[in-house]
């Protein structure tokens, strides 16, 4: 296979793939809460509501990408578009808090194939030199998405609440076409019937010293979800940051881990390795932690944050190509199951951020360097463990 012709023909459709379909999903970030609360949510069932996507996401990422190993990756992402279609549509006309729930169950259920199936056909088209820097791209159009989809929500919900859901759906029904039409199959016939031939269990792919990188990941994520959880009420009360205000600051890291992702990882990966690269992105982000807890005006906000969001830009596309290239199943298997770990450090995350800075509002961030500390730790394990299974081979 001739990698960088076809790198140069399928990255940038996967890049407007994923960042269409993370701007439909970004859309609905703002206006969801509002949404419920006309039905009727308590706090406890708007926190519920939220929880149950990256429920759903946890349990189904790793099915989703071990079908895609054995059908291809591009009709696994059109049912991933096509869910979030239903899920966004359904949301729209939805009157009572029960259809809520039904439209997120489904819509997390079959957007789970989204992510795991898009990392997977990179590594499918990618040699192992540009990996970090195709995963890179990808992280890019998700921080991209996240920095648009917000605002646009925020635009149309001026129209009325219902708007922005329709705006979500029409766009991940063009993106659905857009795959259909222009995005070509990554895995070929012959490694289809392979990967169906040998079903993966679960313990195989958690195996290694690979596996310690998906409970990185965790680490990662669940520091992550707390900051996200917990940095409005930190700043209002330190700096008297507003929504607006804040909306800005989410927005500059967002480009600025986007930058990172889309330019920098590649570069470094493809220069330093992976895993330099990692230690790097964790150092950033522990220093980050540490800079928040001295946050006092909208400029320190915005610096601060912003320098985390470059550490954390850095780790989950070397995670991702890292895995990749020593995974001892198939790149759909291993990419599903990471995106499991991302979920569940995003279900735990926000709670534990929330009883955090209940008994102190700088602890969520001092837990965010200690968690930065043990994925540090963690790596280096995994480091020796790879340099020792290597000598033994040799």
């Amino acid at each position: 296979m001739d990698f960088i012709l076809d790198t140069k023909k399928a990255l940038p459709i996967l890049f407007a793939v994923m960042f269409f379909v993370m701007v439909g999903f970004g859309i609905i970030i703002p206006v969801l809460p509002f949404y419920a609360e006309e039905m009727g949510a308590s706090p406890l069932q708007l926190g519920l509501l939220m929880a149950v996507y990256s429920f759903m996401q946890l349990v189904f990422a790793p099915m989703w990408g071990r079908i895609s190993d054995r059908i291809g990756r591009k009709p696994v992402i059109m049912i991933g578009i096509f869910g979030l279609a239903i899920s966004f549509f359904f949301m729209a006309v939805s009157t009572q808090l029960w259809m809520l729930f039904v439209a997120r169950i489904v819509g997390g259920f079959l957007s789970s194939a989204n992510m795991p199936t898009v990392m997977a056909y990179v590594a499918d088209i990618t040699s192992e030199d540009d990996r970090g820097k195709g995963m890179g791209i990808i992280g890019a159009a998700v921080g991209l998405g996240f920095v648009f989809g917000p605002a646009i929500g925020g635009i149309f919900s001026q129209i009325n609440l219902h708007m922005p859901f329709y705006i979500s759906a029409i766009s991940s029904l063009l993106t659905f076409f857009f795959v259909l039409f222009m995005l070509e199959e990554s895995l070929s016939v012959k490694n289809r019937s392979k990967a169906g031939s040998k079903r993966t269990p679960l313990r195989k792919a958690l195996h290694g010293p690979g596996s310690i990188l998906f409970f990185l990941q965790l680490f990662i994520s669940l520091s992550l979800a707390g900051l996200e959880a917990t940095f409005a009420y930190f700043a209002a009360e330190r700096a008297g940051l507003n929504a607006v205000q804040l909306g800005y600051i989410f927005m500059i890291m967002g480009f600025a881990g986007a930058l990172v992702q889309g330019g920098l990882v590649g570069r470094l990966t493809k220069k330093l390795g992976e895993g330099v690269v990692i230690q790097i992105g964790i150092g950033i982000s522990a220093l980050g932690f540490a800079l928040i807890l001295f946050v006092d005006s909208f400029i320190t906000a915005a610096i601060y944050l912003t320098v985390f969001g470059i550490g954390n830009g850095f780790i989950r596309p070397s995670v991702s190509s890292l895995l990749t290239k020593t995974a001892n199943t198939g790149y759909g298997s291993t990419t599903g199951l990471l995106s499991s770990f991302d979920s569940l450090g995003r279900i735990i995350g926000p709670p534990l951020g929330g009883w955090l800075f209940a008994i102190s509002i700088g602890l969520p961030y001092i837990s965010g360097i200690l968690l930065s500390l043990i994925a540090f730790v963690l790596f280096r394990i995994y480091s020796i463990q790879s340099k020792k299974l290597q000598l033994e081979s040799a």
